[in-house]
């Protein structure tokens, strides 16, 4: 609420600085979301149902409560494949984590999904090479490994 308060004071001391510089602004944003909107519904009814169609349990089992490593290999094969944007990931990692998914499989998740891709391989083999691509996302995998693993550590869901 802080943040939302904030933002309309600031709009406020923009329009009355420069109001056709702020109502430009405001139309330019107007046209951004509703350019993103559609995805945005499109996505978050999608993810919806499939948390609606999906045990808790079988979340729970699958993504780590019992077996971290099965819980991150999933996550981050998954992570990897997908391709959804950040507006998405995020609130859903939030829904995840209410439901006991551990924040190293949480940050699993996003860092390969953020980092690999290999639903878009074909096109950064294209414009890259395929050596290129490859070890791309190799480091990226990489990376993202290790951002759990210190996750993990951070939240003292493993030890060294």
């Amino acid at each position: 609420m802080i943040f939302y308060g904030a933002t309309a004071i600031l709009l406020l001391i923009s329009f009355y600085a420069d109001r056709k510089k702020t109502t430009k602004a405001l139309k330019i944003a107007w046209k951004k979301f509703s350019g993103i909107a559609p995805m945005f519904i499109v996505m978050l009814v999608l993810v919806s149902i499939s948390l609606y169609l999906l045990p808790n349990e079988l979340i729970r089992k699958y993504l780590g409560e019992e077996d971290l490593v099965k819980g991150m290999g999933i996550a981050m094969l998954v992570g990897s494949i997908a391709l959804m944007p950040g507006f998405i990931v995020f609130p859903l990692c939030g829904i995840l984590r209410e439901q006991g998914v551990p924040y190293m499989v949480l940050s699993g998740f996003t860092t390969s999904l953020m980092m690999v891709g290999l639903i878009t391989l074909p096109v950064e083999k294209e414009y890259f090479g395929l050596k290129t691509a490859l070890i791309r996302n190799g480091i990226g995998l990489v990376i993202a490994l290790i951002v759990a693993l210190t996750t993990g550590l951070i939240f003292a869901e493993v030890a060294i």
